[in-house]
């Protein structure tokens, strides 16, 4: 598994997962739960640097040198 985000991506990826967990967090009731689970997935893509939807997709915007 090696990275496909690149540093922009995994910025605004972290950024919007840590905003949709902390409205989730404020947000009452299935919406506030429902918020901290989608904010999930981009904060771990964002994290970890690897999206398995990009990779399906054959997309890949790290610059980095993958060898």
């Amino acid at each position: 598994m090696s990275n496909n985000i690149g540093k922009a991506d995994r910025v605004l990826r972290v950024v919007l997962g840590i905003v949709m967990v902390g409205a989730g967090v404020f947000t009452p009731g299935s919406l506030g739960m429902v918020l901290i689970a989608l904010g999930a997935i981009p904060l771990l893509t964002g994290s970890v640097g690897y999206c398995p939807v990009y990779s399906v997709a054959k997309i890949n915007t790290c610059k980095c040198d993958q060898t």
